[in-house]
């Protein structure tokens, strides 16, 4: 009985204390999550062990780690921020312990309302075809669940025969052999039980072009662009159906190895440039436009416009002038014949190198106390002869008759040959009360000659 009793007692021991192994799954897991676009989510990851065990989160085979920048570990589970559409797949959590582990599974799927997936295919909205052509309405979309369509034709709905029986082409509507009853406009519906997108089509079939393309406006037009600037030509055409826009830009004598391949037209060669887009208008007509950024020189010239269809082809032409580059250093100018030196400096050196000659000159004659040169007879101050000329020894109203004109000249010619400081001197001692004042003029010429001459002035 004793015995019975202490078993007893050792299994409720055993039964109290937590049974030591590997993790187990502590709660109900659903397996089959759903997160919308741009939401976040959280997986569980629900287990337990003794010891506690450690936790890796794996997706479609790869571990997710710190460098997932939306994706964080957490010590309960796995947080997806600003879930995407390639967030969705298989998600495991593994749980380790010393004594083993075990797997949570997920499958993630994202959830999203449809979109078009070729956007750049559906830009050309208003479409214009012949009798007899064919057309491809695009309307490519993807959305999770994964999106149905249905095609309308003025608001009404096309049969499966209109669209065709395989689902795989329905996302592209196939209208062919044109007629005019097909004109109309052509409404793709897209949806899912997450939202709807829809896009619509203006298509215009018209009898065949009986008329070549015609250039509307003023476009292209003479432009003039900065060096390493961005400019633009464009081009409007008008035609019953869409015509096609290509650019050409003429090659300049000599600069034909620049280009791989060039065309002849009318004698001269052009290089075909890359044309973008062809945009139709609500007015009927088709606009293209050509860029040229970071013109240099070799991009100044004459561009062509041509615009053509099934009947002809029209055309016209702009020129592009470039700037020079204000970095580029200007060629240093050719030395000029004439001089730059102004007319003061010019006049005024000789006038000077001839006024300091001039004062050597006499200079040396006073030095040497030699007559230079017989005393110029001005015209203007030529001194008319006197009846009467007084002297320092006779009183004021005294005068001596006996001196002539010609002895008083002579008189005045020795004065000069001393020196215009010793003349002035002098001739005041001997005459002081005859005259009022004496001066002395020198005139240097560019002969290289000196010429100097007295003014007396005597009172009335």
């Amino acid at each position: 009985m004793g015995i019975r009793i202490a078993l007893l007692l050792l299994g409720t021991f055993a039964l109290a204390e937590p049974a030591r192994g590997p993790p187990r799954i502590a709660d109900k897991v659903i397996h089959r999550q759903s997160a919308r676009l741009g939401r976040t989510i959280k997986l569980l990851c629900p287990v337990e062990g003794d010891p506690p065990p450690l936790t890796m989160w794996t997706k479609d085979g790869r571990t997710i780690h710190s460098g997932w920048m939306r994706f964080r570990v957490l010590q309960q589970g796995l947080k997806i921020k600003e879930v995407e559409s390639e967030d969705a797949g298989t998600y495991i959590c593994k749980a380790t312990n010393g004594f083993g582990s075990t797997n949570v599974n997920y499958t993630l799927i994202v959830i999203a309302r449809p979109r078009f997936t070729q956007p750049a295919k559906m830009r050309q909205r208003v479409i214009a075809r012949p009798v007899g052509s064919s057309i491809r309405l695009k309307c490519v979309a993807s959305g999770n669940p994964r999106p149905d369509i249905s095609w309308l034709k003025d608001n009404k709905p096309l049969t499966s025969q209109e669209i065709g029986e395989n689902k795989r082409k329905r996302w592209t509507l196939n209208l062919k052999n044109l007629k005019p009853e097909d004109s109309g406009k052509y409404t793709c519906r897209v949806f899912n039980r997450m939202g709807e997108i829809n896009a619509t089509y203006k298509v215009e079939v018209i009898q065949r072009t009986r008329s070549k393309p015609i250039l509307t406006g003023t476009h292209p037009v003479n432009t003039t662009v900065d060096y390493g600037g961005t400019t633009s030509f464009q081009c409007k055409v008008r035609s019953d159906v869409k015509p096609v826009i290509q650019w050409l830009k003429r090659v300049e004598y000599g600069t034909e190895s620049r280009y791989n391949s060039t065309i002849d037209v009318g004698g001269q060669k052009f290089v075909v440039l890359p044309t973008g887009d062809v945009w139709s208008r609500p007015d009927g007509s088709y606009l293209n436009k050509l860029m040229i950024a970071r013109a240099k020189e070799e991009d100044a010239g004459m561009y062509i416009c041509l615009g053509a269809n099934t009947m002809g082809y029209s055309f016209r032409s702009a020129f592009l002038t470039v700037l020079p580059d204000p970095k580029t250093p200007s060629q240093p100018m050719a030395p000029s014949s004439a001089s730059n030196l102004p007319w003061p400096v010019i006049i005024g050196i000789p006038a000077g190198a001839v006024f300091i000659f001039g004062t050597i000159v006499l200079w040396l004659c006073q030095t040497k106390k030699k007559p230079c040169s017989p005393p110029a007879a001005t015209p203007g101050h030529r001194t008319q002869p006197r009846d009467r000329v007084c002297t320092a020894q006779v009183s004021d109203k005294d005068c001596l008759s006996s001196i002539n004109y010609e002895e008083y000249v002579a008189q005045q010619q020795h004065l000069l040959t001393q020196g215009p400081v010793l003349a002035s001197s002098a001739a005041s001692k001997m005459y002081p009360k005859i005259y009022t004042d004496i001066h002395t003029h020198t005139h240097s010429h560019v002969e290289g000659k000196v010429h100097q001459h007295q003014h007396i002035h005597y009172p009335c």
